[in-house]
């Protein structure tokens, strides 16, 4: 991924869920976090939490579960201001549930994830 990647939401948000998708999370967390950075003040700990839900996620895919449930809780709990009126289409009471299952049960597999509703 670029240095210097720039896109707008809705298609930061469909290149990370094919990225996610093609089980590269860490690729989808770059492009977040692209966004994350970009963003303006009231949506950066939205595009943060979501960043950090997919670098939980190559944390499990890596083995290593401590790190995978501390960041997915971190992540779970920073997205929860969003709950009521996400953004985007984003749908971020599912990507709370599923990085709260996670963190829980990072034995559970596959590992999946839908950004948007």
């Amino acid at each position: 991924m670029p240095e210097d990647l720039d896109m707008p939401p809705a298609e930061a948000l469909v290149e990370a869920q094919r990225l996610l998708d093609a089980d590269r999370p860490f690729h989808a967390h770059e492009v977040l976090e692209a966004v994350w950075k970009a963003s303006p003040e009231p949506e950066r700990e939205l595009w943060r939490g979501l960043a950090q839900v997919a670098v939980g996620i190559t944390h499990l895919r890596r083995g290593n579960t401590r790190g995978a449930e501390a960041l997915l809780s971190r992540a779970a709990e920073r997205l929860v201001p969003y709950e009521t009126a996400p953004p985007h289409g984003i749908d971020v009471q599912e990507v709370i549930h599923r990085a709260r299952d996670l963190a829980a049960h990072p034995e559970t597999g596959p590992i999946t994830l839908h950004l948007t509703k």
